[in-house]
């Protein structure tokens, strides 16, 4: 044995005479990860507790889960099948429907339950991002930093509060899972492991696109903190690494394009067209947007469940003062690239928010909170590990570094639990988001719609002493929602001439090239609700001319057909009564009501075996209403068709109806 191996056999035996305490310490290694894992989660649930007295919302929640009939039916075969097949709620996401229709298979409506997977998907995601940061880095602080703003960002309260958007910390669970798989193959590349990575991409696609960009991120991992581009002088061979990388990374690709076309076939009745929003106005809005994720990480205030889309009323310092953030934050990253962490975040952040930063134009809003639930931790990981590196040069001691950060986290937790309150009930939400936003005609809506939610709960019924006030405050929400167009200005909602705001308004043809369609959008929603209030305070004419105006704006509007058909029957005006109900039954065959009046009316006009037809059809949709039997009953028995007739009148009598003529 030369005097090398000597010493090496010495050293060893060293540290093998060492105690247990001694070498490893009661928080090192896998004990310690383990312990903060741990704390992370518990720290997460703790925060966010306060979401399980929440109740759902309308907003989505209903189409997603309580009005969703595959979904409430739970894992059944059929709804396995719809999963896969459906692209309701302008989506292709199987996996986050088969989630929700876990949680009804097992707690049916439960507000709670369904809350607490949320809430138990966010946690564990936080988990996952530390130990893939811990993993990657060998650095425990900045790790369980970046984690620990993960969990506790008042940013991310719409992603978990939010039962509809469990697609989101669902999506990024895949997403996690799948960048963990990477770093596996990473270390010894082969197919399998490949395939891994592949499959847990596809997965986290089925249940939300939004991680559509993980190809990319693979290769900002590659550069760091994986190491895998060539960190060799000669700038040839380091170009042709990264191609070798960029190349591994075509079948990825492959999926994401998959994806891409799916979800614009998914979202073609949705998404804008330039003449509704110019490539002009959405570059801009995307600019700002960028510019508002970030201040909003900074100082989240006015958070809101809606952010109206400002066309092209942007005020040119916004445009100007975040393009000049975005652009001076990009050089500042390049030329300070040695530290690889602050291009890498600041790339993630940028690229994982194109998809849904604006350019291709879904909906109204101009950008949304659930957006940044990944796209921020590359910021967050470019904070992290730049004061790790300013405490280390500069030998801060302990607490020097974990006060501040404790006084960080404590102000986003206060913050956050605040803004998990707002998403207690529709009527708190939407009260919230109109008073943070403003010129926000959707949200004005959505509030109306909640004070005239029969389900309001008693908490919020506090706000209103009897139901006029309830219905006036609804009303006043509408005119506001009416109000704030450019195009309406202030003249429908309150005694107007309102054959001229339908000559302004124009035919249905004209609007459906103009640019400003957008912003009316949600306003025949506005003028039918209006209608409905009018109607309950017993004002036929203005409910009347309401529904009329609504129709102008969409002449296929259904609920504003139905509702204005019912009107015309009760005041006695058959034909036009007849007309509409009949265009309310040709839009959607399952509105019971609109079935029952309109064949209560033909059996009125001697149209027996049409009234008979559809009578029958709103039966099945809606059994043991005794109107519907009533009618049935005087249909069938001037058909002459006593013994059908009999048993409708017998369950007429039950249900507690009248026989005819009584």
């Amino acid at each position: 044995m030369n005097r090398s191996q000597k010493l090496a056999k010495a050293r060893a035996d060293a540290r093998r005479s060492r105690s247990p305490r001694t070498a490893a310490g009661p928080l090192h290694g896998k004990k310690m990860i383990g312990i903060l894992c741990i704390a992370l989660a518990g720290l997460t649930m703790a925060v966010y507790s306060p979401v399980l007295g929440n109740q759902f919302v309308i907003w989505d929640d209903q189409s997603y889960v309580t009005g969703n009939q595959h979904v409430v039916a739970g894992l059944t075969w059929e709804t396995i099948a719809w999963a896969f097949a459906s692209t309701s709620s302008s989506n292709w996401h199987p996996l986050t429907w088969l989630s929700h229709a876990f949680d009804c298979q097992f707690f049916g409506l439960d507000a709670a339950a369904h809350h607490l997977h949320n809430v138990l998907l966010h946690a564990l995601d936080a988990v996952l991002l530390f130990l893939l940061l811990y993993w990657g880095t060998k650095h425990v602080a900045p790790s369980l930093f970046v984690a620990a703003l993960f969990a506790t960002h008042p940013l991310n309260v719409e992603s978990v509060a939010w039962v509809a958007e469990r697609k989101n910390v669902l999506s990024t669970l895949y997403f996690f899972l799948a960048i963990m798989a990477y770093g596996w193959y990473a270390r010894r590349p082969d197919w399998l492991r490949y395939l891994l990575v592949a499959a847990l991409f596809a997965a986290g696609l089925m249940a939300k696109p939004m991680v559509i960009t993980l190809p990319f991120v693979l290769l900002l991992l590659d550069y760091w903190p994986l190491g895998r581009m060539d960190k060799s002088a000669d700038t040839s061979a380091a170009g042709l690494r990264a191609a070798q990388l960029a190349l591994e990374k075509a079948p990825l690709l492959l999926l994401s394009a998959v994806s891409a076309w799916i979800t614009i076939k998914a979202q073609s009745g949705v998404v804008r067209t330039l003449e509704e929003f110019s490539f002009p106005v959405r570059a801009e809005n995307s600019v700002v947007a960028y510019g508002l994720y970030l201040w909003k990480m900074v100082w989240p205030a006015h958070l809101a469940a809606f952010y109206p889309h400002p066309a092209n009323a942007l005020p040119v310092w916004q445009v100007t003062l975040s393009a000049f953030v975005l652009v001076a934050v990009t050089v500042l990253v390049v030329i300070l690239r040695r530290h690889r962490y602050l291009p890498v975040g600041w790339f993630w952040f940028l690229g994982t928010l194109v998809p849904v930063i604006g350019l291709v134009q879904v909906g109204e809003a101009a950008l949304a909170d659930r957006y940044a639930y990944i796209p921020l931790i590359g910021i967050f990981v470019m904070i992290a590990w730049s004061l790790d590196g300013w405490a280390g040069a500069r030998r801060l001691a302990m607490a020097g570094r974990v006060i501040p950060v404790f006084c960080v986290l404590g102000i986003f937790i206060i913050v956050t639990v605040r803004q998990i309150g707002f998403w207690e009930s529709e009527y708190t939400l939407w009260k919230h988001t109109v008073v943070v936003t403003e010129r926000n005609p959707h949200a004005h809506i959505m509030l109306g719609n909640a004070i005239m939610n029969a389900n309001m709960t008693p908490h919020d019924l506090e706000s209103f002493s009897s139901e006029q006030k309830q219905l006036s405050e609804a009303q006043r929400q509408y005119e506001e929602a009416i109000e704030s167009s450019e195009q309406l200005g202030r003249v429908a909602g309150r005694p107007v001439d309102l054959a001229a705001m339908i000559n302004q308004l124009g035919d249905a043809s004209r609007l459906q090239n103009q640019q400003d369609q957008s912003r009316r959008r949600h306003y025949e929603e506005a003028l039918n609700n209006l209608g409905v209030i009018a109607a309950r305070q017993g004002n036929s004419p203005r409910a009347i001319a309401l529904w009329r105006a609504a129709l102008a704006l969409v002449p296929d509007y259904g609920d504003a057909l139905a509702n204005l058909g019912h009107q015309l029957l009760i005041t006695g005006q058959l034909r036009e009564a007849r007309s509409t109900l009949a265009k309310a039954v040709a839009l959607n065959p399952d509105r019971a009501n609109s079935q029952g009046e309109l064949g209560a009316l033909l059996g009125q006009m001697g149209e027996y075996e049409e009234a008979r037809r559809h009578l029958e059809v709103a039966e099945g949709l809606a059994p043991s209403n005794a109107q519907n039997e009533n009618n049935l009953c005087y249909v069938l028995t001037r058909m002459g068709q006593t013994g059908a007739a009999k048993v409708h009148c017998e369950e007429a009598v039950r249900l507690g109806g009248n026989l005819p003529g009584k």
